[in-house]
């Protein structure tokens, strides 16, 4: 092969290697099913396909981690919850572990980014595990109300963060979360609705996707993150 071909090649492998690595992890099999059930009992969600693309399936780690990530992602953007998050797992190992973080000063949580009241929340959520107060193995045989009134009742989590842990972590399908302000955001936006619906509006308005509103409110996040023109997935 000549010197070119060779340059050539490798910057295709180059490509093709960060293309496959940036690819979105794709739907489960029966989630895909369950979406093409969804879809055609609610046409109103199909032009989210046409226009953004396939559905990434994001997931969170159950257990500590994936609770914790909760409070890291309380009221910021995914992306500055994502490098937060990085550096909480530097600091901490991957996974983090409930007892590592007790043994940490707050100045260590502070460098990663945490603010004193979500280090204070971790700092319970982290001895409620330990402690055993809160055992996240047994949420896998409870019901997703009673998985939330557990989580809720922990400093700092309320009954968003307990809906985004069920969604992402336990992939729960029937969770809707919403008092998200970007799901109410793209219902609007979806729906051609005059304003932005409330918590209480958007859950009525969800009530018909049953029981397949965990499934709607993915599709809604995907659907306002193509019209704010950001990657369908961040990785």
């Amino acid at each position: 092969m000549a010197r070119g071909g060779f340059a050539s090649a490798r910057r295709e492998g180059i490509l093709s290697a960060v293309s496959d690595a940036a690819l979105p992890p794709p739907l489960p099999p029966a989630e895909r099913a369950a979406l093409r059930r969804f879809v055609s009992r609610a046409p109103e969600f199909a032009p989210v396909l046409r226009a953004a693309g396939p559905l990434p399936w994001r997931t969170r780690e159950a257990g500590f981690p994936g609770l914790l990530a909760a409070i890291v992602g309380q009221q910021i953007s995914n992306l500055a919850a994502a490098a937060i998050w990085t550096r909480v797992v530097a600091l901490l190992g991957a996974p983090p572990s409930a007892e590592r973080l007790l043994a940490l000063p707050d100045e260590r949580l502070r460098e990663a980014g945490l603010s004193r009241p979500k280090i204070a929340y971790a700092r319970g959520l982290a001895e409620a595990v330990v402690t055993r107060r809160i055992d996240p193995e047994r949420f896998a045989a409870m019901e997703d109300e009673a998985v939330i009134e557990a989580i809720s009742a922990l400093n700092g989590f309320g009954r968003w963060s307990a809906e985004i842990y069920l969604l992402f972590a336990m992939q729960r399908r029937d969770v809707f979360p919403a008092a998200d302000l970007a799901l109410a955001c793209s219902a609007q936006a979806l729906l051609g609705l005059d304003a932005r619906p409330s918590e209480k509006g958007l859950r009525a308005l969800a009530e018909p996707w049953a029981p397949y509103r965990g499934l709607a409110a993915r599709l809604l996040w995907h659907h306002w993150r193509h019209l704010k023109s950001r990657p369908a997935f961040d990785s």
